[in-house]
């Protein structure tokens, strides 16, 4: 596998594949890999001839920067994960690579998707992840591009930013991994205590219940329903909310003709963790 540093040794690479003419497939992703990441490099495997990763802990998607200096940074683990799954090349670019005029963010029109609920919380951090995959996309330009479901609404705003754009990249959307226990896959279990890593089962418990809920009662009812749950619990909810899957608009009532899902924040102990599911 090769490991590309700087931004001319993967203009190199991507001028063979262009040459060639060869279809790539490309996981951006912040290192700390797990199964869910190797789902998505396995996806690309699949689809294309050769499948590209990156790896960068992106510092303006941070609006926490303590919690920006306690990401995990596990890179020898996870090169040696891309070899074992046969991912071709790695990008691991430094900070001037992708902000060479420093840590500025573009000005990407995300049609109102970025103002709910992840984006209320965390203010600018959908401007800084727009901004670094627009410019991974743009130096990588592969045909296609790799992202897990369990960032629903992240997926929903690159979806946007790339058809506004124009970007000839195909954009998949890959669904959730869980561990046994229901638990997302995410970077940050590793930061979980014990106590806490067998308390945070609830959360996909409390997404089924409210898959269950939904079908006797309207969508306000079931989130102040699940809302109640989590009094409790060791657990700090810090919003559970149901809402259409293409707008992300807030759900008032339950129409057949669209899908909606249930999104939910939660802090077990210092380590926030996100979760959602399709409900209808």
């Amino acid at each position: 596998m090769l490991i590309l540093k700087t931004r001319n040794e993967l203009f190199d690479f991507i001028q063979y594949i262009n040459a060639k003419n060869l279809s790539l497939g490309f996981v951006p992703t912040m290192g700390a890999l797990h199964d869910g990441h190797l789902s998505l490099f396995k996806r690309a495997i699949e689809d294309n001839q050769y499948t590209i990763g990156s790896i960068f802990i992106n510092p303006t998607q941070f609006d926490n920067q303590n919690d920006l200096l306690k990401y995990p940074r596990t890179v020898e683990d996870d090169i040696n994960k891309l070899e074992s799954v046969g991912c071709d090349a790695v990008y691991i670019p430094g900070v001037e690579d992708l902000y060479p005029n420093g840590l500025e963010c573009d000005t990407i029109a995300m049609n109102g998707l970025d103002l709910v609920m992840e984006g209320e919380f965390r203010p600018g951090h959908f401007q800084g992840m727009a901004t670094v995959v627009k410019r991974l996309l743009l130096q990588i330009n592969p045909t296609r591009a790799y992202f897990g479901e369990k960032d629903f609404q992240q997926l929903q705003i690159i979806r946007h930013m790339v058809c506004a754009l124009k970007l000839p990249v195909e954009i998949v959307g890959m669904p959730i991994i869980r561990e046994s226990s229901g638990l997302a896959m995410s970077s940050r279990n590793m930061r979980l205590t014990p106590d806490f890593k067998k308390k945070s089962i609830f959360i996909y418990q409390s997404l089924l219940k409210a898959k269950e809920l939904s079908s006797h009662y309207t969508p306000q009812k079931v989130v102040s329903k699940i809302e109640k749950m989590y009094l409790n619990t060791d657990l700090k909810l810090e919003y559970f909310t149901i809402v259409n899957e293409e707008t992300l608009l807030t759900a008032n009532t339950f129409d057949d003709c669209k899908n909606y899902r249930a999104f939910i924040a939660v802090f077990a102990g210092d380590i926030r963790l996100i979760d959602n599911l399709q409900i209808r």
